[in-house]
């Protein structure tokens, strides 16, 4: 005769004993959550980045900056376009300096 844990429980228990209480579940981990968050992140960052080197240099640049390094601090599962992002900040920062350097203003000149 083979008895299953709940059966071995059973049978050891008297009538008279109440059941024994089961182990509460644990709480789901919030580190989805925070994963996804960080993801986002590393998207953003990229996002920003690239858009920033085409306008708004000075916002979008420190910004996608913060944003990558945010999303590298809480372990993303993207790390590549958190870098990129971080590396897009940094060059919407040196496209800022250059602009400021060259034409002594912060916008960009197509004309001649």
């Amino acid at each position: 005769m083979t008895l299953t844990l709940t059966d071995r429980a059973r049978t050891s228990a008297p009538a008279s004993a109440p059941a024994p209480e089961a182990a509460p579940a644990p709480a789901p981990a919030p580190r989805r959550a925070a994963g996804r968050e960080a993801d986002g992140l590393a998207v953003a960052s990229f996002v920003l980045g690239l858009v920033g080197l085409l306008a708004f240099n000075l916002l979008l640049g420190p910004t996608a900056i913060v944003m990558a390094l945010l999303s590298l601090a809480r372990r993303t599962r993207r790390p590549g376009r958190a870098y990129l992002g971080l590396a897009l900040g940094v060059a919407d920062l040196v496209v800022l300096a250059v602009l400021v350097t060259v034409n002594g203003t912060v916008s960009w000149n197509l004309g001649g």
